[in-house]
């Protein structure tokens, strides 16, 4: 067991005393980063997230170079639906693509359920080898897609605009669409439980597409599963974190899914949805993506209206609201991490009243 130097990041999932507000963004290993582009210049992205050293190699990047205080590792959520028999290849434009994807019956039991620890050893080496590497700087997370989007991507067979093709299989066949998510719990319980085996302190689950649901649908279709996946993971202390996009409507009953943390989109207000959720789970995000395209006067002014709009307290882990642009200057990350290490710390001692009053304006 590897002690970990700055724990900053569990302690907040766990709302426990901090001294300041950990931060680390999501799509922190990626192309926003020159370092990043010199090895994809040389690898595909499929190659790079199968070869262990290459996945470990950009894992850490933003750790060195950011200042970041948790490692995501390096990987993509559709190796779950590739590792079932479904051919998936990145294309240039186009993203994921999966030549044969599933709609019927038939299409369902052409796949198999996967051992975990055969199809899928290369992300956990990769998970082993990061660890290793990290000598306890700071924890890693490891990561599922939800079911629901799995599913998505598994029916659509690529990027959709309006998903016409997943809606046409839950109002006309929602039958075999339980049956699928059934399965993709089971394998995304099995996948985290095996990440936290080879070492990740804790798991994320991203709900890319429950936002496209009614809420009606969000609860029948994701979060049902969603919360299946969660009490199927075999865990000790490891924290979970959902991140579902778009879903303002069914926070309350996110929080009550088993999820340690809550992730939250830059359309939410963290103080009100704390207030709502009673401090029940702890909360991660949510500036918006697009402000690390303003300068570093702009970029503090919204850091500090983010720890504002938490409050003071513990429970609060800063990130964005979606994924780190791959176009945004990677010194404006690093500026927004400065800030919230050096504007962080006011909000995790015990306030006056003066101080209180001023906070919640």
């Amino acid at each position: 067991m590897i002690d970990i130097k700055n724990d900053l990041f569990l302690r907040a999932c766990r709302r426990e005393k901090t001294e300041r507000t950990p931060v680390w963004v999501m799509r922190q290993a990626g192309r926003y980063l020159p370092e990043y582009r010199a090895v994809r210049k040389k690898y595909d992205f499929l190659t790079m997230c199968k070869t262990p050293e290459l996945a470990a190699e950009v894992t850490l990047q933003p750790v060195d170079l950011m200042g970041v205080d948790a490692a995501i590792i390096f990987s993509d959520i559709l190796v779950i639906p590739e590792a079932t028999g479904m051919s998936l290849s990145i294309e240039e434009g186009r993203g994921p693509v999966f030549a044969n994807p599933v709609r019927s019956k038939a299409d369902f039991q052409s796949l198999s359920k996967p051992d975990i620890w055969q199809e899928l050893k290369y992300v956990l080496d990769a998970v082993a080898l990061t660890k290793k590497e990290l000598a306890g700087r700071v924890p890693l997370i490891g990561f599922s897609g939800s079911p629901w989007t799995l599913l998505t991507y598994m029916v659509e067979g690529k990027g959709s605009k309006n998903f016409s093709e997943i809606k046409k299989l839950i109002y006309n066949d929602p039958k075999l669409a339980h049956k699928i998510l059934d399965f993709l719990s089971d394998i995304c319980s099995e996948y985290l439980s095996a990440k936290i085996e080879a070492g990740a302190d804790a798991v994320q689950i991203f709900d890319t597409w429950g936002g496209i649901l009614a809420p009606a649908e969000f609860e029948e279709f994701s979060l049902e599963y969603i919360a299946k996946t969660i009490a199927g993971i075999k865990r000790k202390e490891q924290p979970v974190i959902v991140f579902a996009k778009g879903v303002h409507y069914k926070l309350k009953k996110l929080s009550d899914s088993g999820a340690d943390v809550l992730g939250l989109d830059w359309t939410m207000n963290l103080g009100k949805v704390r207030e709502q959720l009673q401090s029940k789970v702890a909360l991660q995000g949510n500036l918006d993506p697009t402000v690390l395209y303003g300068n570093h006067k702009l970029i503090r002014k919204k850091v500090i209206a983010a720890l504002k709009s938490f409050g003071y307290g513990e429970g609060h882990i800063f990130n964005l609201g979606h994924g780190i642009l791959p176009d945004v200057d990677p010194e404006n990350l690093k500026a927004m991490i400065n800030f919230v290490k050096e504007e962080s710390p006011a909000f995790h001692k015990k306030p006056n009243n003066e101080d209180s009053e001023q906070i919640n304006v």
